[in-house]
């Protein structure tokens, strides 16, 4: 049995690895909007907190309420009951990445959980 896990993903709208990568503490997505489109619904999470990445483009995120510019090499990070909902720019799609975990469950990182 193999030690690691490996997938390509092929451009498309959205791409949920947790069952690709067979993932056991985290959901990992790449998603795509187009120029002018938006996520059509708002959420939230029970436990989860969202790390996103944007990979390429431009547009904006609307946390609570609050607008919040985004474009390639921002990251952003959420609380599980912030309600959330993102858009691509009117003229620039977005390409980002987010990755879903428990809120505060990480008991080591780097360093603390290498062993060398």
């Amino acid at each position: 049995m193999s030690n690691y896990s490996k997938v390509s993903v092929a451009d498309g709208a959205r791409s949920e690895l947790h069952d690709a990568l067979s993932l056991t503490g985290a959901e990992v997505s790449i998603n795509l909007l187009p120029a002018g489109a938006g996520v059509p619904f708002v959420h939230s999470h029970k436990c989860n907190e969202e790390i996103y990445g944007i990979l390429e483009g431009a547009g904006k995120a609307v946390i609570d309420g609050e607008e919040v510019a985004l474009k390639a090499g921002d990251w952003l990070c959420i609380a599980p009951a912030a309600k959330r909902q993102f858009f691509a720019a009117a003229d620039s799609a977005i390409k980002y990445v987010c990755i879903q975990v428990r809120q505060n469950s990480l008991e080591g990182y780097t360093m603390a959980d290498a062993v060398m």
